[in-house]
């Protein structure tokens, strides 16, 4: 927990004019989490996980247009109906595995972005839904210019999504999940009812992403199409690869590095920036195949099993375990 201390203080101390930017990081690294669940625990490829998230982000922004401003009602409200969603959808997906399931989460990721460009007189269309005004958080404070309360609120929320996720994982059914991941047929084999285990996950992922998605919205008061492309699922899984898929801080910390990574290539070249993210993003894979996190878990690892072979320290290095 000192950790999770320590980044409102880095923030605030620090980085005073980058509240935007780092509560748009709480934002991406919750929706890259709900993914982790899927792909670093249930084993469960998906390349359109962006249809939860804009269903969440255009449910928020539905309802606050329509005069339900509360940002907690909201944010509820977007994580429920897109839980509801992924467990319906969750039946489709969890009957391939592999290739097929990447090309049905594609699909379904297609078919949603394209509803929503064409339901104009709903979504706003490419223009995007305009209007949306939030109330004060708690009824207490306000989203103000500077973006203040959009971080605090960001960061409340996040570390909220991250308690449940930690509590899923380390439970039974997380167990399960990691089982059905190495080897889905020697779970059936004992008795778990792997696609149910596997519904319940896509639901639960789809959920989070949800709420990662309305709180995008309440943050920046807007929404449109681009919340639902194939862009943004194929940027959030470079995410989870880079920092880390299976670690409990693989979603924040690739976030936190691709973010940071492509506003400063933005800022040296506004129009190849993504050659720069590019190149980094290949040498951290080649160097690190486990993602940021990965990488230092090894290191650790050698660094320890060198203490460990050192004569006078833990004894002869054939004597250690």
């Amino acid at each position: 927990m000192a950790l999770w201390a320590a980044i409102p203080v880095i923030v605030i101390g620090f980085f005073p004019g980058y509240y935007l930017l780092a509560s748009q990081v709480a934002t991406m690294a919750l929706f890259a989490m709900s993914l982790d669940l899927l792909v670093g625990y249930a084993g469960v490829v998906s390349l359109g996980h962006a249809a939860f998230f804009g269903l969440g982000a255009y449910v928020a922004g539905l309802l606050a247009v329509a005069g339900w401003s509360d940002p907690v009602g909201g944010l509820l409200a977007g994580g429920a109906l897109a839980g509801m969603a992924g467990y319906v959808l969750g039946f489709v997906v969890v009957r391939v595995r592999h290739l097929a399931q990447l090309m049905v989460t594609l699909g379904i990721g297609l078919v949603v972005f394209e509803a929503a460009t064409r339901m104009r007189w709903l979504t706003g269309g490419d223009d995007g839904l305009h209007g949306i005004g939030m109330s004060p958080v708690l009824g207490l404070f306000e989203f103000d210019f500077w973006g203040r309360t959009a971080f605090a609120y960001a960061y409340g929320v996040l570390l909220a999504g991250f308690l449940v996720f930690t509590r899923i994982t380390a439970s039974p059914f997380g167990l399960a999940l990691k089982g059905i991941r190495e080897n889905a047929d020697r779970m059936a084999a004992i008795g778990t009812p792997v696609q149910a285990r596997l519904r319940m996950a896509y639901a639960m992922a789809a959920a989070l992403a949800g709420v990662a998605g309305a709180l995008l919205t309440q943050t920046t008061q807007f929404v449109s199409p681009d919340v639902l492309s194939f862009h943004l699922s194929a940027e959030v899984l470079i995410m989870l690869v880079l920092g880390g898929a299976g670690y409990r801080y693989g979603g924040l910390v690739g976030a936190l590095a691709f973010l940071l990574a492509r506003d400063l290539m933005a800022g040296i070249s506004p129009h190849f920036w993504q050659f720069g993210v590019g190149a980094v993003m290949v040498l951290v894979v080649l160097g690190a195949p486990g993602g940021i996190l990965g990488g230092l878990a090894r290191l650790w690892q050698r660094r320890r099993q060198a203490r460990l072979t050192q004569p006078g320290e833990t004894g002869r290095a054939e004597d250690a375990p």
